[in-house]
């Protein structure tokens, strides 16, 4: 007998029209795949403390998705930004773009892997990350280093840092076959975010997962604004937002074989508010469209014999318009349009030499293009060859890992002159020893050499590009090491992390920007000296409390060293590199109550490399309160929560002259099926 889904296409009648298609075919399939039963399992309970997992091998920091409450996190920058060693950049409101740093490196060291494939963006280097939703995401993982799983893509061992994004996988029997999670999102800005998630076990092998929202706001919001110590009020206009996206995966699995395919579309219109400068807001105008849209898979097969396979495959398709109606031109407008395609392929073979020896080799092929409608633009095409050797060596309580990535790049151009192709060799050693076999105690330390390519908007956007850029090179020396232990008392347990790394960078990328127009130039050498440590406990006082702690701290001293010791600018600190970040987080757990306590500060920074005290961005700490109740209506979960963001109103700044909102509100309903 077909057993009935919860759904009818009439319904979705005024939804837009891919969903309702998708919808519609995905409840077809279902209802003919899908096969009824009166099994029932007997409910067993678990009890036993939370403890984080010990990384394997390296420094990283993981928040999975039950965490994203606690951290009022509305999109993926949340979620991490009190991670140790993170630094956001944050140009302010909903739609405002979102960048992340790690350990002072900049953005264009951090890959974003998602689900394993590396999401790329040619043009300027930076991925978003204000565009990633948290609706779909299981668990987000920071590695310094690399990851320590080496059967993976060979872009995955290629920059600094890792951010490793898991989306949500269907597990589902056939005494429950579906899943369905709705929800809605409201508050300041004038936010209104309904979303939607159906699971569906088709049969033995195969599910899938469809996810889906629509952010909808005005986005403006009053801040007060500091200049020369007068406190100026305004309101944040051309903040709009309008944002669609839909994710789709389907699974496949049997014995040691597993096949995915994800389809993802974005679309967004959203303003630029632009800088505030001298207390007068910007008349701004600009607006930016996205419509992206990437198609990846994945097989993975293991063998007896130790062989491991895993093919990556991904198209991508991203284009944007930016309009400035304002812009002083013959046309008196500015409207450009640039599309950028992405073709990837990844092949990875790993060897189980011996029960204590992992080899692996990853090859990877990217072709990336940019073409726009500016004049005598280039037009540009980048084909990436890279090859990784790694290994992973266990000797009794020391775990080696080592890796060497050869990079070779080709780049074309329709017209001008293309960067030289190039061919870089770059090593990893990681090295991590458990002197007591019986505690949970680890030491680490590793070595990485990489780089990261000029990308395109550095090597050919304005009037003047510099043809001469070099890559920019990174060398990392790490020590540090972690602790848990389960204590099963009043402290249901305690963490202890901490790293001291140094960075040194040379030929820096940076951009100098001059009256009329800029240039962009490897501005010399930098050294990075820094400590992350972290702490995370729980206290369990009785009569069904339970009180969760974490605490991160980063210090960070990036200073420029180019030289001449008589340069002005010698042994300064680096633009937006605060020297003490600390994070804070509680939460009170009774019951179906919930009660969240976050607090983030930074330490005072400066926004030119000249340290002049003008330039100085003072210290602030923002706060984040949330309330969460879980309840059930007709036997489905349900979930509410009220959040408030910047809880006592504080002035700030991320990024200088882009005021943050002041104290917002939201509010959240979601049941589960």
């Amino acid at each position: 007998m077909k057993k009935a889904l919860p759904f009818n296409c009439k319904h979705l009648r005024r939804q837009p029209g891919y969903l309702t298609v998708l919808l519609c075919l995905v409840s077809w399939l279902s209802a003919s795949a899908q096969t009824d039963t009166t099994k029932k399992l007997n409910q067993v309970n678990v009890n036993s403390s939370t403890l984080p997992i010990i990384p394997i091998v390296g420094s990283s920091q993981t928040i999975s998705s039950g965490e994203f409450i606690r951290y009022s996190a509305f999109n993926v920058a949340d979620a991490i930004r009190d991670l140790s060693g993170v630094s956001i950049k944050d140009y302010g409101g909903i739609g405002g773009l979102k960048t992340v740093s790690v350990r002072g490196l900049g953005a264009n060291h951090t890959t974003i892997l998602f689900d394993g494939i590396q999401m790329t963006d040619a043009e300027n280097g930076q991925i978003d990350l204000g565009k990633l939703n948290l609706n779909n995401i299981q668990q987000i993982t920071l590695y310094n280093g690399q990851p320590p799983n080496i059967c993976q893509t060979a872009k995955a061992f290629a920059s600094s840092s890792v951010l490793s994004i898991k989306t949500i996988k269907p597990a589902l029997t056939e005494v429950k076959p579906y899943g369905i999670v709705a929800g809605v999102k409201a508050g300041s800005f004038g936010l209104f975010q309904p979303y939607l998630q159906w699971q569906q076990r088709l049969n033995d092998n195969w599910s899938f997962i469809v996810n889906s929202y629509v952010i909808d706001a005005n986005g403006r919001y009053s801040y007060r604004h500091n200049d020369n110590g007068v406190l100026e009020a305004g309101t944040r206009t051309n903040t709009q937002v309008n944002t669609q996206q839909i994710d789709g995966a389907i699974y496949w699995a049997k014995d040691s074989a597993n096949f995915n395919l994800h389809i993802n579309y974005y679309n967004s219109d959203r303003g630029l508010p632009g800088a505030v400068i001298d207390s007068i807001p910007s008349s701004s105008a600009q607006h930016i469209s996205n419509r992206d849209l990437f198609i990846q898979g994945a097989y993975e097969q293991n063998w007896a014999n130790g062989l491991h396979l895993l093919l990556n495959s991904k198209f991508a398709d991203n284009k944007l318009n930016y309009l400035d109606p304002h812009f002083i031109n013959t046309t008196v407008v500015l409207d450009q349009h640039f599309t950028q395609r992405e073709y990837y392929q990844s092949i990875v073979l790993a060897y189980r030499v011996r029960s204590n020896w992992e080899v692996s080799l990853p090859t990877d092929l990217s072709v990336n293009n940019l073409n726009t409608d500016i004049p005598n633009f280039p037009n540009p095409t980048r084909v990436t060859l890279l090859t990784a050797l790694a290994t992973n060596l266990t000797l009794g309580r020391l775990l080696l890992q080592g890796s060497v990535l050869y990079t070779n790049t080709y780049e074309s151009v329709e017209r001008r002159t293309a960067f030289p192709n190039k061919h870089l060799l770059s090593p990893t050693l990681m090295a991590t020893y458990k002197p007591i076999e019986a505690q949970n105690l680890q030491l680490r330390a590793y070595y990485k050499s990489s780089f990261r390519n000029p990308t395109f908007n550095d090597l050919y956007y304005g009037y003047s590009p510099n043809k001469n850029l070099k890559p920019e090179y990174a060398q990392q020396y790490d020590a540090g090491f972690s602790y848990t232990k389960s204590l099963g008392g009043f402290f249901d347990f305690v963490a202890i992390s901490s790293d001291a790394y140094f960075n040194h960078v040379t030929d820096k990328i940076v951009y100098i920007p001059t009256l009329y127009n800029g240039s962009t130039q490897n501005f010399g050498k930098v050294d990075i000296t820094g400590l992350d440590a972290g702490m995370k406990t729980a206290i369990v006082p009785g009569a069904g409390y339970r009180f969760n702690i974490s605490a991160n701290y980063s210090y960070q001293q990036a200073l420029n060293v180019t030289g001449p010791v008589t340069d002005e600018n010698y042994l300064n600190q680096l633009p937006y590199i605060p020297k003490h970040t600390l994070a804070l987080n509680a939460g009170l757990n009774k019951g179906p109550i919930g009660i969240y306590y976050n607090l983030t500060a930074l330490s005072s920074r400066y926004y030119n490399n000249n340290n002049n005290q003008a330039d100085l961005m003072p210290a602030y700490s923002v706060s984040d309160a949330s309330v969460v109740y879980k309840t059930s209506l007709s036997h489905f979960p349900v979930m509410l929560s009220a959040e408030v963001n910047n809880l006592f109103d504080k002035n700030y700044v991320v990024v200088q002259s882009y005021p943050m909102p002041g104290r917002s509100y939201r509010f959240s309903i979601q049941i589960s099926i």
